[in-house]
């Protein structure tokens, strides 16, 4: 089991990175897009009619992306004063509670996000032209790797590898079971 956490590591770490890029990447896009409407409209009188529907693309693609390395990185909400203060069995079993509910989350996100693009593939979005599944298929990749990096987080701790490329805070809470 040590072997399957080390390889889900290296690839996780490749995934995050892959989401940093790409969340990054559109977030700069965005707000390329934005100025550019804001400047059409104001100073060209002439507001670029696809800045808002691309905006708002973008936009599910970044938070979604963002918010699944924000699960690798221990980032998202949690009750750490509750897990400090619990007993080390209770604060073990806490954890795998966690893991596998933003586990079970992630899979959610990602049946349902599939079945929203494949229900809406056919329709297209008027002013930018493409499927309106695109809308969804964030929602398909985000809960995908939230689940990646949720069981990857359950695995190293389940093997005892507390160590990972990054985050991983509520591990150090742990050390001491």
């Amino acid at each position: 089991m040590h072997a399957l956490a080390q390889i889900l590591t290296r690839i996780g770490a490749k995934l995050c990175l892959a989401s940093l890029l790409i969340a990054g990447t559109g977030l700069v896009l965005m707000t390329v897009m934005v100025a550019w409407g804001v400047f059409g409209r104001y100073v060209l009188n002439d507001t670029p009619i696809w800045v808002e529907a691309g905006s708002l693309f973008l936009m599910a693609w970044f938070i979604l992306l963002g918010s699944a390395v924000g699960v690798r990185e221990s980032d998202h909400l949690g009750f750490e004063v509750g897990l400090a203060l619990s007993p080390p069995p209770l604060r073990k079993a806490l954890i795998i509670i966690t893991e596998v509910t933003v586990l079970l989350f992630g899979l959610a996100m990602l049946g349902y996000g599939w079945q929203l693009a494949a229900g809406t593939w056919s329709d297209r979005m008027p002013i930018i032209g493409i499927s309106r599944g695109w809308d969804y298929v964030p929602i398909a990749a985000g809960g995908a790797l939230i689940a990646y990096f949720s069981l990857e987080k359950l695995m190293l701790f389940l093997t005892g590898e507390r160590r990972a490329s990054i985050g991983f805070a509520h591990f150090a809470v742990v050390d001491e079971v």
